[in-house]
């Protein structure tokens, strides 16, 4: 019935406790998850949590804010993403968040590999999964530039056009407007739930629902009423129940666009 379209099955506090969370996830109708790389390091963890099991999915992608890590090729990727059961690249994208002292020009290791990303997303046809924090502006700019599209939602004559979605979204109906005209998907977290998000409901009443994904982003960001607690993917009702709120529908239906949205984008997902 449920989907949960982007978590971290393969950190510790989660993967120690997988058997329990996939009964969970059984007991909460959540059928599908999506389990996202963050590093080269970790891809052979994450491809495993796929390949043992049937109701997994894996990614392959560097996290723009890890520092200190394998820097990914475009043939690195390209490699790992055609192994079975690698759906997408990322998460990629941009986050100006902890800068520290640097500039955003200091940045330019970060737009490099969200490039690359892009890159290999187009030469594979696989959906990008798009991570932007307080850096927004140089995220749509530089999918514009790389992604194919001639203009606004136009591609380039005789060539792939970059698809994908913007995960954990917490920007603006702005940049939300922005990142549909580019057909992208915007998904919701356990955030939605949170008191202080009365903006990004808004935000979420604006999303048509044929364009939402939901997600948990597990172990991080658990949805009222388990906030504070360590999150998994057997919570991701709690975001569809509201969305259902924001946009006076059934659960049940939320539940179910929001999966075939899922199966549209990550079109190799079968079952």
């Amino acid at each position: 019935m449920f989907t949960d379209s982007h978590c971290h099955l393969s950190f510790p506090e989660l993967r120690e406790r997988l058997p329990a969370i996939l009964e969970a996830m059984q007991q909460a109708q959540v059928e599908r998850a999506l389990c996202i790389c963050t590093t080269l390091e970790e891809f052979e963890d994450v491809h495993a949590l796929a390949r043992e099991h049937t109701n997994l999915w894996s990614t392959v992608g560097v996290h723009p804010d890890n520092e200190g890590v394998l820097e990914p090729t475009l043939d690195d990727l390209l490699t790992r993403a055609a192994r079975p059961r690698v759906v997408g690249i990322g998460e990629t994208g941009l986050d100006y968040y902890r800068l520290g002292e640097r500039s955003v020009a200091d940045m330019e290791w970060q737009r490099d590999r969200y490039r690359t990303h892009i890159r290999a997303g187009r030469q594979t046809g696989l959906p990008l999964v798009i991570h932007t924090r307080s850096a927004s502006e140089d995220t749509l700019a530089i999918l514009r530039e790389e992604g194919g599209f001639s203009s606004l939602a136009q591609p380039s004559s005789g060539q792939a056009v970059s698809r994908g979605v913007f995960h954990c979204f917490t920007e603006t109906e702005a940049v939300a407007r922005a990142a549909l005209e580019l057909d992208f998907y915007i998904s919701f977290s356990g955030i939605l739930t949170f008191r202080n998000a009365a903006d990004l409901r808004e935000v979420a009443r604006f999303v048509p629902l044929e364009r939402i994904l939901i997600e948990t982003d597990s172990p991080y960001l658990a949805p009222v009423p388990h906030r504070g607690k360590t999150n998994n993917p057997s919570y991701v009702p709690f975001v569809a129940q509201q969305i259902a709120e924001i946009k006076g529908l059934a659960l049940q239906d939320v539940a179910e666009a929001t999966s075939r949205n899922f199966e549209c984008l990550f079109d190799r997902v079968t079952g």
